[in-house]
């Protein structure tokens, strides 16, 4: 399992409850992945996921994993993935209804 351990809020130093040192050492005595981020500025935001997929991209690679098994949850080719009859809230509080799409997200 490939856990990160985020700490939000990073614009807001001025009310921090954890150092920075200490979310580095509780990641590292657990074995996490550890990031700053921030949700308003988006400081880090894609670089969590990045950092996380890369994580999993290698262990794969090194044959960590039972891709063989369904309990691994990782599934390995180019399936398309289909969002049939769901909805999506605009910014204007309207939903918009999605038509069945190839691809992921």
């Amino acid at each position: 399992m490939t856990i990160m351990l985020i700490g939000n809020k990073g614009d807001l130093d001025a009310r921090r409850q954890v150092s920075t040192e200490e979310g580095e050492r509780f990641a590292k005595e657990h074995d996490l992945i550890f990031l700053e981020t921030s949700a308003k500025t988006a400081y880090n935001v894609e670089e969590a996921f990045l950092q996380t997929s890369t994580v999993i991209y290698e262990n794969i690679d090194k044959g960590i994993y039972d891709l063989s098994s369904d309990k691994s949850g990782i599934r390995v080719g180019n399936e398309s993935f289909a969002i049939q009859g769901s909805t999506t809230r605009l910014g204007d509080g309207n939903t918009k209804k999605k038509e069945a799409a190839g691809g992921c997200c």
